[in-house]
């Protein structure tokens, strides 16, 4: 009975420290991380817009140009100090890096669908990439985006 009780408390605890340390894994970096990241974050938010008019006028060029710069853009790539890039790899949850991740793997799966000038493939990535920016922000930065906390939004049917 005693390690049951363990168990579930040493659960409990973990859950906390989990959900506790995802949100505030980016509002923990330091400001000069913070600033990085927001810039890139505006950056990709201004890719994104910028593709739909591409997309919907069939300027395959133009999409595999923009895709290509956000599949580039990694905040890990970019030229950080060492003592930068271990605060972004000590403070930032894993399972941010590996959406960090997904997302410009996908955005150079639409770039590369803009060159064989596959239409639906577009499509396709482009909703994944929007996907994968409403999921990251679901888990990440519900402090700046609290509409999509669904605890917190009510259901329509």
């Amino acid at each position: 009975m005693k390690q049951i009780i363990s168990f579930i408390i040493t659960l409990c605890f973990s859950l906390v420290t989990f959900q506790s340390y995802a949100e505030k894994g980016v509002e923990a970096l330091s400001p000069e991380l913070r600033i990085l990241l927001s810039k890139e974050m505006l950056s990709l938010q201004e890719g994104m817009k910028a593709i739909f008019p591409a997309y919907i006028s069939g300027d395959w060029h133009e999409i595999s140009h923009i895709a290509l710069k956000m599949k580039n853009s990694y905040i890990l790539k970019q030229s950080l100090t060492n003592a930068q890039r271990h605060e972004l790899h000590s403070t930032l949850p894993d399972a941010f890096l590996k959406q960090d991740q997904q997302f410009h793997y996908l955005a150079g799966m639409l770039s590369h669908a803009a060159d064989m000038e596959k239409l639906e493939l577009v499509g396709f990535y482009y909703s994944e990439l929007t996907n994968s920016c409403v999921s990251c922000h679901s888990q990440f930065a519900l402090h700046r985006f609290p509409a999509l906390n669904s605890k917190l939004t009510p259901h329509k049917h």
